[in-house]
């Protein structure tokens, strides 16, 4: 699986290493991914999702069943 957020569907961003005499090599800025499982009350089950840090805190924040239906609705989550 690629180095996606299942959540927020973050992914690489690429962009410019600089040296101290200005000269640019290319380079790519990854996500901070973790995996995680987590237990699912309305399915009554586990799931383990590959999610980022900002994805992680927004489970916390309104909870998994919604932070799973919004992130279907915009079509980052791939499978479950």
């Amino acid at each position: 699986m690629s180095k996606v957020c299942q959540i927020t569907g973050k992914r690489a961003m690429t962009g410019n290493n600089v040296s101290h005499s200005k000269r640019r090599t290319k380079r790519k800025f990854n996500v901070n991914l973790f995996s995680k499982k987590f237990y699912w009350v309305e399915q009554d089950t586990w799931i383990r999702l590959k999610l980022s840090a900002s994805g992680l805190r927004l489970i916390n924040k309104i909870g998994l069943d919604a932070a799973l239906k919004q992130a279907a609705k915009k079509g980052h989550l791939t499978q479950l």
